[in-house]
């Protein structure tokens, strides 16, 4: 029965009208998969001598020497008066060794206040002597009497000896080690003989199309692996474990070593407070520009060169801190307005967006891994502090399938990488809750 219009039924609709308007395109969800990843890969390769491997660090002891009062009101120092206090009990020792010495004598501090949280000066002191293991003794250079309280911090402000007196006794730190793993990535691909001979719409060959689309998913479980990745062995960036290689096994027995990435790393050993924060919890209710703007003075602590820090965020967060006006985001809430500049290319190929603050510029990238969970979460990393480890470049390897001589194609994506990570406290978690 002959047909009156193209519509039609039968045969002519189901099988001669050609419905595909580009027949040989098949348009992907996601292009721009793996910028984190991305980003280290093309910053910093290096080449282990074994999967799992060590990294030096250092943290120069004069940027931050203090330590803290341990006991309540035990010294009590007059202005003037040249008399030595009584022994003062200490702890919390950070950049001077690690119990009192004769490497402290001569050291000139500041003495601040705990019951403020710091805000007030209470004097200076000069330590004069090392009394115990944990105890000095101070004289009292200031114009104000020093009673020294709970807690109570000495800030070292720099030295100072006497007329003829001999060279001060020398102290110096050692350097941390720090390691990681690489990790054994497999992306296998397979089709049947038949299927890889068949004429297709979509893709001419669906071998090359399972390629093109597998390479993909191997980049994006690297990128997972290089933010999410775990390892119950650690990566001592605490400085409190100990050096081993990975306990666990397979059901067979093999090693199956991992790489601890970078959001667990900042979650495990970053801190919640204090000059190295860098994990930040934020109301998206209450968080107002003044709060950002304290963030961002210890999130630029540690300036690059450039200026700038790369920021990965999750959709959400990247919504939040776009907000220039409304009822939320930061601008919205404090009546501020933040510069940011439009979505532009970077030279590693990704988008991003750049949110000028009082301390420095941050590049907002938009990173489709940080979803579900980590959708209203940003990372900020210190990309000088981060290198791609490539104990096994990439490769695709081909009919790796050959039992029974199968009718068809096996390939794999297969790759033994990781990521080094050091100075955790460079790096920045913010995490935004409702």
């Amino acid at each position: 029965m002959a047909t009156k219009n193209l519509s039609g039924s039968g045969v002519l609709f189901t099988d001669r009208r050609d419905f595909y308007i580009s027949p040989d395109v098949v348009k992907e969800l996601w292009t721009d998969v793996t910028p984190f990843t991305t980003l280290v890969a093309n910053r910093e390769q290096r080449t282990p001598t074994d999967p799992v491997f060590k990294m030096f660090e250092h943290r120069n002891p004069w940027q931050r020497q203090t330590f803290l009062v341990n006991g309540t009101d035990i010294a009590n120092v007059a202005a003037g008066s040249n008399s030595e206090s009584a022994a003062l009990t200490v702890d919390g020792i950070s950049g001077l060794a690690s119990t009192p010495d004769a490497s402290w004598v001569g050291f000139v501090a500041e003495v601040w206040d705990a019951t403020d949280s710091y805000a007030t000066m209470l004097g200076h002191a000069l330590i004069t002597t090392a009394t115990a293991a944990d105890a000095v003794k101070f004289k009292n250079i200031g114009t104000t009497a020093i009673d020294a309280d709970d807690n109570d911090k000495f800030v070292i402000i720099g030295n100072a000896h006497g007329e003829g007196t001999v060279s001060p006794a020398a102290w110096s730190d050692e350097l941390q080690v720090v390691y990681n793993s690489t990790q054994i990535f497999k992306t296998p691909l397979e089709i049947t003989g038949t299927l890889e001979a068949a004429a297709l719409r979509g893709e001419s060959s669906e071998l090359a199309r399972l390629r093109m689309q597998k390479a993909q998913e191997h980049k994006i479980q690297k990128e997972r692996a290089f933010l999410f990745g775990h390892n119950p062995k650690g990566t001592n960036l605490g400085g409190s474990e100990t050096f081993a290689d990975a306990a666990i096994t397979d059901a067979s027995g093999n090693v199956v070593r991992s790489t601890v990435g970078i959001l667990t790393a900042i979650e495990k050993y970053g801190t919640t407070s204090g000059d190295d924060q860098n994990r930040f919890t934020i109301s998206e209710a209450t968080y107002s520009y003044s709060n950002f703007v304290d963030d961002m003075e210890k999130v630029f602590q540690y300036v690059p060169e450039e200026g700038m820090k790369f920021a990965f965020c999750g959709r959400g967060a990247m919504s939040y801190f776009s907000k220039i006006d409304g009822s939320s985001g930061i601008a919205g809430n404090s009546g501020w307005t933040v510069n940011l500049g439009p979505t532009e290319r970077s030279s590693y190929g990704f988008n991003m967006r750049m949110l000028e603050t009082p301390h420095g510029v941050l590049a907002l990238v938009p990173t489709p891994v940080l979803r579900s969970e980590h959708n209203k979460q940003m990372l900020i990393v210190s990309d000088e502090n981060l290198f791609h480890s490539v104990y096994r470049p990439p490769v695709y390897q081909t009919n790796i399938k050959t039992d029974d001589a199968f009718d068809g194609v096996k390939d794999q994506y297969m790759s033994d990488e990781g990521i080094g990570i050091t100075l955790v406290e460079s790096h920045k978690l913010f995490t935004i809750t409702a």
